[in-house]
């Protein structure tokens, strides 16, 4: 708007074609309000309706192009008004290589709009046989336009598409540094992350930590009577058990160790965090792995604790509590869930 402004009001050329000069900026003028109000009404409605805003917006970068060409291939073959004509040619050229450069992401669009700008007042020139340097150079000006989108298209997609990799990389090492690479829990580095979020948490709002430790009874006999590949089959059918009974998304389980796992469960009471122990522990001697033809079993001995966290007090104090409780279970018999309060 401002731009055709400049031009139809500079050297008076408003008062000598009066009626042109009114139809043309009255168009561009309603096109571009329109496109205005357009932009305030998508942001408004944050993304719904979103393919009928992007429909609206290319048909009305269309009708910017198509309504400019037009008046653009007036101004060229009407007689004199070189001043006039030498500015609409600037202005015409810089808006159409601007959006261009705007529309680069959807190329269609962009070579769509470059050629409805400039190409009505070509193919004018030439049926009147107008200015043969001038439109050479608009040929010229079109197929670079041309050549230079299709180009940016494609470093911008190609852009794009790098960056959505390295993001996605970032994700899978962010993944990979908090996972246990043999069965897809979380480490031991994040666990005990997580538990210092979780502690300070608990505490403030004073709810209740439980801390699970269970270690596979007699792993070692698996590792060497069936094989490491075998204890690594039994590790991932572990895993299985342990997230079919801990499956809320509050619980955290990791694998603390070679054959030993923690679990973190918050705000519950003790008795359901005690059965839920039993169910795991159950689940473990029911459970047989068939590995070349061979039945493999054991159990599970867990150790329990659950507190709730007083100013001062040390994660790994309930941790180390946990841990004696598995002692205890080791001691007494293996199979066994030990709850120390």
């Amino acid at each position: 708007m401002m731009v055709l402004c400049i031009v139809l009001f500079t050297h008076n050329y408003y008062l000598r074609h009066p009626e042109f000069s009114e139809q043309f900026l009255t168009v561009i003028t309603a096109i571009c309000l329109f496109r205005w109000i357009h932009l305030f009404v998508a942001k408004w409605k944050k993304g719904q309706f979103e393919k009928l805003n992007n429909q609206v917006f290319i048909l009305s970068v269309v009708l910017t192009g198509f309504f400019w060409g037009i008046g653009f291939s007036k101004f060229m073959i009407q007689s004199g008004e070189p001043e006039a004509k030498l500015l609409m040619v600037i202005c015409s050229i810089g808006l159409c290589a601007g959006g261009v450069v705007a529309f680069i992401p959807a190329l269609r669009l962009s070579l769509v709009f470059s050629y409805l700008m400039i190409g009505p007042a070509t193919l004018a020139m030439c049926y009147y046989l107008q200015n043969w340097p001038l439109i050479i150079t608009f040929v010229l000006f079109l197929v670079y336009m041309s050549l230079m989108a299709i180009r940016g298209n494609k470093e911008y997609w190609d852009a794009l598409e790098n960056e959505h990799l390295l993001k996605q990389r970032s994700k899978d090492l962010e993944k990979l540094s908090q996972t246990d690479s043999l069965t897809g829990l979380y480490n031991r580095r994040y666990f005990d992350e997580i538990c210092s979020v979780e502690w300070n948490l608990a505490m403030r709002n004073q709810t209740s930590i439980s801390v699970i430790i269970c270690d596979i009874d007699l792993f070692k006999q698996i590792n060497d009577q069936y094989g490491h590949q075998a204890g690594d089959e039994y590790l991932k059918e572990m895993t299985s058990l342990l997230k079919q009974n801990f499956k809320r998304k509050t619980d955290i389980v990791a694998r603390y160790g070679g054959e030993e796992f923690i679990i973190l469960i918050l705000n519950e009471k003790n008795e359901i965090t005690i059965r839920l122990a039993e169910k795991l522990r159950s689940a473990v001697q029911n459970f047989c792995l068939t590995h070349n033809g061979q039945s493999i079993q054991t159990t599970l001995s867990l150790g329990l604790t659950t507190d709730i966290p007083g100013k001062g007090d040390k994660m790994d104090v309930l941790i180390s509590k946990a841990d004696k409780a598995l002692y205890e279970s080791k001691s007494n018999g293996r199979n066994k869930v030990t709850v120390l309060e």
